[in-house]
């Protein structure tokens, strides 16, 4: 764990990989030091974001610092189904990356349990990582200018749902219609760190 100020209002907690990012986040998350208005989880880091009127950078890396984190769990959280239509553009090319059939692709991703690590990249986009086994697919080469809202893809480790349309590179499974981040919901993101899915096959 290496700390580090992120100006007068943050604190940078390094860490050496996403599972000690997972039990650090819960852990802070459910008991914050004083003072702590919003813990940020990343791939391989937690910020924490402070009020400079109630304490100070060193105050609450001393509180992280004698923090004990719980053992990363990716399945005790809220459980979300989201309807999946596979029909992707690079399902075929995934499947020969991984080895397998477009419909082994379907049923591994749909027999996954998937928890929300981390969001970024746009509001409401969460990188959701297996709660059992490993995935590995690589970006693609060249990204696409435009991938629609709802797009279900992969990349890496993660798989994630677009929440609006904006360039990617990641591998497009399919397409959902619900809606991944809603302004006029509460709260607007429904993938949110911690949160559990399940895609289901409606195809």
């Amino acid at each position: 764990m290496r700390l580090l100020p992120s100006g007068d209002a943050g604190l940078l907690v390094e860490l050496d990989d996403l599972d000690a990012v997972l039990a650090l986040h819960r852990t802070l998350a459910a008991e914050p030091p004083a003072g702590v208005l919003d813990v940020v989880p990343a791939s391989r880091t937690v910020l924490l974001v402070l009020d400079p009127a109630l304490t100070t950078v060193g105050a609450v890396a001393t509180a992280v610092g004698r923090t004990r984190p719980t053992a990363a769990d990716r399945t005790g959280g809220e459980l979300v189904e989201l309807p999946v239509v596979y029909d992707g553009e690079d399902l075929a090319d995934v499947g020969e990356l991984l080895g397998c059939s477009p419909a082994e692709v379907v049923a591994r991703h749909t027999g996954t349990e998937w928890t929300v690590a981390f969001g970024g990249f746009a509001p409401g986009f969460g990188y959701l990582t297996a709660a059992e086994g490993t995935w590995d697919v690589p970006r693609r080469a060249s990204p696409r200018t435009r991938v629609p809202a709802g797009a279900v893809a992969l990349a890496g480790e993660f798989s994630g749902v677009y929440p609006r349309e904006s360039p990617g590179g990641w591998q497009l499974l399919g397409h959902t219609d619900t809606a991944v981040f809603d302004l006029h919901r509460e709260p607007a993101a429904l993938l949110r760190p911690g949160v559990r899915i399940r895609f289901v096959d409606v195809s």
